[in-house]
C-alpha cells in the first residue's frame, strides 16, 4: 500500500499552491494524498482576491474522519489562518506519531494576509513544539521572529533562534535573497548545512513553498530520511521550475514531473554559504566495465593477465611500513602495464606520494582530502556515494566516477543502512553526469538489472573470490561486458 501523507492547508482554485498543488506533488511522488482544509481561497496567478476560513467544527470533522480511517505515515502543514484553527490541528498532532513539516503559510506572494493578526502568540506556543521540520521564507521568520533577516549570518542565527520556538529542525529558504544562488539553511542544533542550486530567473514560481514542504513530507513517508528527504523535495522544486510556463498571465505555478532526473536538479550541500557553485574536475576514468577489489598487491598481476583493466587496492588490515610497501608494489605492478587503472582505496596521502593512477575516497575520507593537491597530480579520483545526500555534497568536487551502493547485502563491509535496490540506485545514477560503479553485493547474476538502470561499472569481491573457477567467472564477465558494446 501506498504511504499516506496529510496536507492541511487552503484551497488554490488556480492549481498551483495549497491543498491542490500539494496533492499533485504527492501524487508525483507516490505517496497517497489525503487533504483537510482550513480555508477556501479564491485566487489565481495574478494574486488573492478573498480568503474564507472553514468553520472550525468542519476542521475537527475531517481530521477526525482521517484519524479514524486514513492515518498519516507524515503530514504537511500550510495555511491554518485563525487561532480555532491552529487550536485545533495542535491538538490533534499531539495523536500523530509521524513526521510533521509546517510551512508558515501568513502572506500570499502578493502580499494579502492569511492568518489572523492574533493567532502568531498561539501559533508559537501551541504548534511549532510539535512539528518536526519548520520550512519558513525569509519574510516568514522575520514575522516569527520579529525582527529583518539579510546577510547570511543572520539567516544561519535566525535558524538557531527558531529552532527555540520548539521546532525538530528548520530550513530556511533563502528564494527571497538578492543572490545569483538559491540558498536554504538546515539545522537541527547539533548541526547545519547550505542545500543551494542556482537561481532560476522565471515568474512560474507560485507554489514553490508548498510544493517543497508537501516533496519532504512525502520522502519522509517514503522512509527517507530527514536529509534525504530535503535533497529530493529542492530537485523536485528546482524540475519544476525547469520544465513549468505557459500556465496563466501572472506567477504560474511550477511543473509537477514526477521524481528527480536530471542531474542539473540536484542541489549541493556545503558547511559554509557558497559564493559561487564552482567545482573541482578531475581526469575521465575511461572505460570501467569488471572492476575487481583487491586486499593485496599479488593479486593484481593474475587479474591483470586476464584483460582486466580497472583494479581497486582496498587494504584494511595493514598499517606503517606494511601499509605503504603495498600500496607502492601496487602502484609499480599498474605502471608495467599500460593499459592498468589501479585505484588505492582510502589512502589518498600515500596514492600522491607514490604516484598512483587514481584513489577511491569514502564520505567520510573526503572532508580530510587535499582534493586540490589530488587534482593537481592528475589522479583519478573515484567517490562513493550511498544516498541523495551523499551525491550533494558532491557539488565541490566533479570525481573521475561515482561508487554507488551497496546495491545488495554485502559481508564485506557494515553499512549502517538498508541495501538500495535496482529501482533506488535507478533514481541516484541518474542524478549525476558522470561515470557510475555498482557496489555491493554484485554478482553476474544481477549485472543486467544494474546495467539497464545505468550502470557503467561493476565493483567486484565475493564474485571472484568465491567462485571455483575465477578464470571461467572472468571469462563469463568479459563477455557480459563485451555483448553490450
Amino acid at each position: 500500500m501506498k504511504p499516506i501523507v496529510w496536507t492541511i492547508a487552503g484551497t488554490d482554485p488556480g492549481g498551483g499552491a495549497g491543498i491542490q498543488g500539494d496533492l499533485k506533488t504527492m501524487n508525483s511522488l507516490g505517496v497517497h494524498g489525503c487533504s483537510v482544509i482550513t480555508a477556501l481561497i479564491a485566487q489565481n496567478t495574478l494574486g488573492v482576491k478573498r480568503c474564507d476560513y472553514v468553520a472550525e467544527d468542519m476542521i475537527q470533522a475531517q481530521l477526525e474522519v482521517l484519524t479514524e480511517d486514513l492515518p498519516p505515515a507524515a503530514i504537511k502543514i500550510g495555511m491554518l489562518g485563525s487561532v480555532a484553527t491552529i487550536l485545533y490541528v495542535a491538538e490533534n498532532l499531539r495523536r500523530q506519531p509521524c513526521p510533521i513539516v509546517y510551512d508558515p503559510v501568513m502572506i500570499s506572494s502578493s502580499g494579502h494576509r492569511l492568518m489572523e493578526p492574533d493567532a502568531l502568540a498561539v501559533l508559537k506556543n501551541e504548534l511549532l513544539p510539535q512539528v518536526s521540520l519548520l520550512t519558513p521564507n525569509i519574510p516568514e521568520a522575520e514575522q516569527l521572529l520579529e525582527r529583518t533577516i539579510r546577510s547570511g549570518d543572520q539567516v544561519e542565527q535566525a535558524a538557531r533562534d527558531l529552532l527555540k520556538l520548539g521546532p525538530g529542525a528548520v530550513l530556511l529558504k533563502g528564494g527571497h535573497a538578492n543572490s545569483d544562488l538559491c540558498s536554504d539553511y538546515w539545522t537541527n542544533g547539533r548541526e547545519g548545512c547550505w542545500i543551494s542550486s542556482p537561481r532560476r530567473n522565471v515568474t512560474h514560481t507560485h507554489g514553490t513553498g508548498c510544493t517543497l514542504s508537501s516533496a519532504i513530507a512525502s520522502c519522509r513517508a517514503l522512509g527517507y530520511g530527514e536529509s534525504d528527504s530535503l535533497v529530493i523535495g529542492k530537485a523536485y522544486v528546482n524540475q519544476g521550475l525547469r520544465r513549468g510556463g505557459g500556465i496563466g498571465h501572472g506567477h504560474g505555478p511550477l511543473a509537477h514531473e514526477g521524481w528527480p532526473t536530471r542531474p542539473e536538479d540536484l542541489p549541493w550541500i556545503t558547511g559554509e554559504r557558497p559564493a559561487s557553485l564552482n567545482r573541482l574536475s578531475f581526469p575521465s576514468a575511461g572505460p570501467l566495465g569488471l572492476y575487481p577489489l583487491v586486499e593485496r598487491a599479488e593479486q593484481i598481476d593474475p587479474l591483470l593477465a586476464h584483460g582486466i583493466t580497472v583494479i581497486q587496492l582496498r587494504v584494511k588490515d595493514l598499517a606503517g611500513a606494511a601499509l605503504e610497501h603495498e600500496i607502492r608494489t601496487a602502484i609499480e605492478v599498474g605502471r608495467r602495464h599500460p593499459q592498468a587503472a589501479v585505484y588505492i582505496n582510502d589512502y589518498w596521502k600515500e596514492a600522491l606520494q607514490f604516484g598512483a593512477y587514481g584513489v577511491h575516497l569514502g564520505q567520510t575520507d573526503l572532508d580530510a582530502a587535499d582534493l586540490a593537491a589530488l587534482q593537481a597530480s592528475g589522479l583519478r579520483l573515484g567517490i562513493s556515494a550511498s544516498s541523495w545526500t551523499d551525491l550533494a555534497k558532491l557539488g565541490r568536487v566533479r570525481p573521475s566516477y561515482i561508487g554507488i551502493g551497496a546495491v545488495f547485502s554485502t559481508g564485506s563491509k557494515a553499512i549502517d543502512y538498508a541495501p538500495l535496490g535496482v529501482d533506488e540506485f535507478r533514481r541516484l545514477r541518474a542524478m549525476t553526469d558522470v561515470p557510475v560503479v555498482a557496489i555491493g553485493g554484485i554478482t553476474l547474476e544481477r549485472a543486467e538489472a544494474l546495467k539497464q538502470a545505468g550502470a557503467e561499472g561493476m565493483a567486484v569481491i565475493s564474485d571472484l573470490a568465491a567462485t571455483d573457477n575465477p578464470t571461467k567467472r572472468i571469462q563469463d564477465w568479459q563477455a557480459f561486458f563485451a555483448k553490450q558494446i
